[in-house]
């Protein structure tokens, strides 16, 4: 059995997850290597991947909204399981993952794919550092791996058999943040800043996974932002920010109805 990472991960939550549990699972195998498949760069969502009965794909991507990232969806169709084994995995930021988990599930599913184990772990807020600040810590890398050690467990067993994971059908709509009036707004079209610290060094046009931050312009944005906050998180000055009154304060928001730690949750 060929083991596969699989994963979409702007500021780095979710491949984290992804190869702890492809890794534990290789090691119990003991496997030389897995295939790491990171489609977080547009450029590597321009074609699709097959593949087969012999095939483990942990396949991972954050939650945006209670919800499998929208942007992601006509990618995702064109990941085509043919048989292949798979372990569904979200990663949200601590507030909820509402439909996530059984809308990638279903959408891995009608592509194909059997998956027999799928689990939802917190990674830190994309919006901020202080919701699940630096998680996944090394509780959540443990449970982690004692997931993986079920699946493995599973799989010698030969017990392919599929999971029903947490999640309501039809899908919930996407989660709708409120201004401090309690009036729902759309933050949709709220785009970064930079202010005059930039030293042009380009990191955030290059790893923009929508492609959307100008390269010979690095303050203009050519394409839609979906607040994964990479360019901000990752800029080596602090030159990125967001200023809208709306979107500071659902970050608000969220840092003070969700600061209870959440632990993950497993299916297999």
């Amino acid at each position: 059995m060929n083991i596969y990472a699989m994963y979409f991960s702007p500021t780095g939550t979710t491949k984290k997850i992804v190869k702890n549990i492809a890794d534990t699972i290789k090691n119990e195998f003991k496997k030389q290597d897995i295939t790491n498949i990171d489609f977080t760069n547009i450029k590597n969502r321009q074609i699709g991947q097959s593949f087969n009965s012999d095939n483990l794909v942990v396949f991972g991507v954050p939650v945006i909204a209670g919800r499998v990232p929208n942007v992601l969806v006509r990618y995702l169709k064109t990941v085509k399981g043919n048989g292949a084994l798979a372990v569904a995995v979200v990663v949200y930021g601590n507030r909820n993952y509402d439909d996530a988990l059984i809308e990638l599930s279903d959408i891995l599913t009608d592509n194909g794919f059997k998956v027999i184990a799928g689990g939802a772990f917190i990674g830190e807020h994309s919006f901020s550092k202080i919701l699940a600040n630096e998680r996944p810590d090394n509780l959540d890398i443990a449970f982690a791996r004692d997931f993986a050690v079920q699946v493995y467990n599973k799989l010698i067993e030969r017990n392919f058999s599929t999971i029903k994971v947490s999640g309501i059908k039809p899908y919930r709509d996407y989660y709708r943040p409120k201004d401090k009036y309690g009036n729902p707004v759309d933050i949709r079209k709220v785009i970064p800043k930079t202010n005059q610290d930039c030293i042009d060094c380009k990191l955030c046009a290059e790893i923009c996974p929508m492609g959307s931050i100008d390269y010979d312009d690095v303050a203009k944005m050519i394409g839609i932002c979906i607040k994964c906050c990479a360019c901000i998180k990752k800029c080596p000055i602090g030159a990125k920010y967001f200023d809208d009154e709306n979107y500071l304060n659902h970050k608000h928001e969220l840092e003070i109805e969700f600061y209870t730690r959440k632990e993950p949750e497993i299916f297999i």
